[in-house]
């Protein structure tokens, strides 16, 4: 849980936070047991604001930069302001099933 509580710890540091959720979902890709390298990050922040997706991402990218030239392969991110959290009924989106990459038959 090292690389989990990382992401969570960078994020709380940097951002104004009102709901964050890191998720491990390692286990439902194709990686050795106890991987951290797939997580489903939640973050609701009032630095959102006035920011489109792709700023919102760049911004969290920034923060755990060593942790995605290193262990985290990927990063399911879902990006909110507190309006937007509300509106959403405090639900974000589940994750789809891993393909498999290459294995995912076509």
């Amino acid at each position: 849980m090292k690389t989990q509580s990382t992401i969570e710890d960078k994020l709380l540091a940097e951002l104004t936070i009102d709901h964050l959720e890191v998720v491990n979902e390692s286990h439902r890709h194709n990686v050795p047991a106890n991987s951290e390298t797939h997580f489903k990050v939640t973050v609701v922040s009032v630095d959102f604001a006035g920011r489109h997706n792709v700023g919102r991402h760049q911004m969290i990218y920034k923060l755990v930069a060593e942790e995605l030239a290193g262990p985290v392969h990927a990063l399911s991110l879902h990006t909110y302001t507190p309006d937007e959290w509300q509106q959403r009924d405090a639900v974000a989106p589940d994750s789809p099933d891993c393909l498999g990459g290459s294995k995912a038959d076509h």
